[in-house]
């Protein structure tokens, strides 16, 4: 037998057979645990910690409990198997704080969480968020499948045969319009921030409305986001609540329409014999599935890991197969086990191919876009929550150099571009100002007000026409003197239970000889910040002649974030996401 790779051992040897006993202990909790007792010819004992999602949780628990009676075992040493039901944004969460990152929607880690040595949550969206979303070093081991449920849209039987099912297909441009008619479908979703359900369904649903790359693309593609948000769900069993409880056609009008749900939510809601059951639509094209990665995550000692891969492939058998089918989950290539019952209109169980690990190397799993899908995270965030800001746009002269891969058009107008997307996605509840910044632009003062702060409510035309009259000066650039007046607007008028932030644009490094300097501008934030009224400073710096340095020493101060690129077409991704990462307020 080969260094890596270890067979797990079976009742044919005796001898090694009788070296453990598997003991189950079920906590209420939620934990399965299986404490193993050493023999004399044990040389010791590996104890791996498994977190996997709540609905596998059973099925990798019963595999490892037969591993362990059959004598789990790595070079002699035996091999404890802890198994926890987690919920995967909570593990999400500890991971990312471990890496020193944050993921948008997802929060911060509890102070007990204990990042585990196998992680198996729903789906590869999770290891591709943390890996785009900062945590570099992040390189979990496999990361190859282990189960399937397609994500589906659920909805009630009787508006479901309305439209023709489980007879007729759909696609998600035909879901589109029944949200958008004059009498909309209630769509509802779970957090896409912190579910991989309705994270696919929203990136199915947000492409659909882009596809028409018109005029009205956008507009539509936020439409749709604000649908979505109107019966949003931190939580799944709530979501679900909101389903018909009654079959009268009152109740079942004034319930819950639709939502992206996993296959396996659909048949387990059913299973209870629900008032009004519902029906599973495959819509196409096909959404990207859970897909369950088993991700040995990075750091863990070589023993533990030599143990991870020994008990991956206790859950690529038959028997774990049909282990998954009694789960009403589907194996990774979407065929079923003995035992699966699948809904109306399911695809056949020749599903597809499984998606290719997540780990690092290759095309992204179910052919998934990372910065897409980074893209639909920040827009989703943006646009379903509320806050208070001052948007900043540097316009010294540098502003009117030209960027080849943006058909030549200049700094300035594909930053305000970046910055009219951006603002689109925000709702009326926000409030909004502008002003542009360079040297001297009013009298000796670096700053001029196109807009004061005030709702977006009365003031989006007036905030287009500010952004459509920006031009280019001839002068430097006044960041010091700006950023403070700009805190200092913030902070006068500072609202409670929003965030209230900057976001300041620039191309280049404090060149204002006039001005205060570094150390007495970070002077004068230290003297006037308060935690009580927090002010976020979000700074994005655009092309080679910034220092990350010199804006990071800004936000290290006042809290939000400096962010940097040479290429200034990737701004709007990086204004999106900067704003989604705001810390919202305690």
């Amino acid at each position: 037998m080969s260094a890596g790779r270890h067979r797990m051992r079976t009742n044919l040897h005796a001898a090694t057979a009788a070296a453990a006993v598997g003991v189950l202990a079920v906590t209420a909790g939620g934990w399965f645990g299986y404490q193993q007792l050493a023999q004399p010819n044990c040389s010791g004992r590996i104890e791996l910690s498994v977190a996997v999602a709540a609905e596998l949780a059973p099925a990798v628990d019963a595999a490892a409990a037969r591993w362990v009676k059959d004598g789990a075992a790595v070079g002699g040493t035996c091999i404890a198997v802890n198994v926890a039901a987690s919920d995967p944004v909570d593990v999400a969460a500890t991971v990312a704080a471990k890496h020193g990152v944050t993921l948008a929607g997802v929060g911060q880690a509890s102070g007990t969480s204990v990042s585990p040595d196998v992680w198996v949550p729903d789906s590869s969206t999770w290891l591709l968020r943390l890996k785009t979303g900062g945590a570099t070093a992040f390189e979990p081991g496999n990361g190859a499948s282990i189960a399937r449920s397609p994500v589906v849209v659920a909805m009630p039987e009787p508006i479901a045969t309305r439209l023709g099912w489980p007879q007729k297909k759909f696609s998600w441009t035909q879901l589109l319009q029944q949200v958008q008619s004059d009498k909309p479908l209630r769509t509802g979703i779970v957090e896409p921030t912190r579910d991989a359900a309705g994270l696919s369904g929203l990136l199915s649903l947000t492409a659909a409305a882009s596809a028409s790359g018109g005029p009205d693309a956008e507009k539509e593609k936020v439409a749709a986001l604000r649908a979505l948000a109107t019966d949003r769900s931190a939580l799944r069993p709530d979501l679900l609540a909101r389903f018909p409880t009654a079959s009268d056609p009152t109740t079942i009008a004034s319930s819950l329409g639709a939502a992206a749900l996993s296959e396996v939510d659909v048949i387990q809601y059913n299973s209870k014999k629900p008032p009004v059951r519902l029906a599973a639509l495959y819509l196409e094209p096909a959404p990207a599935p859970l897909d369950y990665p088993y991700a040995v995550l990075p750091g863990i000692e070589p023993a533990k890991a030599a143990a991870a891969r020994v008990l991956y492939e206790v859950l690529v058998t038959d028997d774990f197969r049909d282990q998954l089918a009694s789960r009403s989950l589907r194996a990774p290539d979407g065929n079923w086990g003995a035992g699966f019952d699948a809904p109306q209109g399911a695809p056949s169980p020749a599903g597809g191919a499984p998606a290719p690990p997540a780990n690092g190397g290759g095309s992204a799993p179910g052919g998934l876009d990372p910065q897409a899908m980074e893209r639909a995270v920040s827009s989703w965030s943006i646009a379903t929550q509320s806050g208070r800001m001052l948007a900043v746009i540097d316009v010294s002269g540098s502003m009117k150099e030209k960027v080849a891969n943006a058909g030549n058009a200049t700094r300035q107008q594909v930053t305000v571009e970046a910055a009219r997307r951006g603002l689109n996605l925000f709702d009326d509840s926000w409030s909004i100002g502008l002003w542009t910044f360079s040297t001297q632009l009013v009298g000796a003062r670096d700053h001029r007000e196109l807009l004061a702060i005030g709702p977006l409510s009365r003031q989006r035309g007036k905030l287009e026409q500010s952004l459509g009259s920006i031009r280019s000066s001839d002068g430097d650039t006044g960041l010091y003197d700006t950023v403070l007046a700009a805190y200092q607007e913030v902070q006068e008028n500072w609202e409670p239970g929003r965030v209230n932030s900057i976001v300041l644009f620039t191309d280049g490094k404090n060149e204002d000889s006039d001005g205060i300097s570094q150390q007495k501008l970070l002077g004068e934030l230290n003297k006037i910040k308060d935690p009580e009224r927090p002010v976020q400073v979000v700074i994005i710096g655009i092309g080679s002649d910034v220092s990350k340095a010199e804006l990071k020493s800004i936000t290290d101060v006042t809290g939000g974030g400096a962010f940097v690129t040479e290429d200034p077409t990737k701004i709007g991704d990086i204004f999106l996401k900067a704003i989604a990462l705001r810390k919202a307020p305690a």
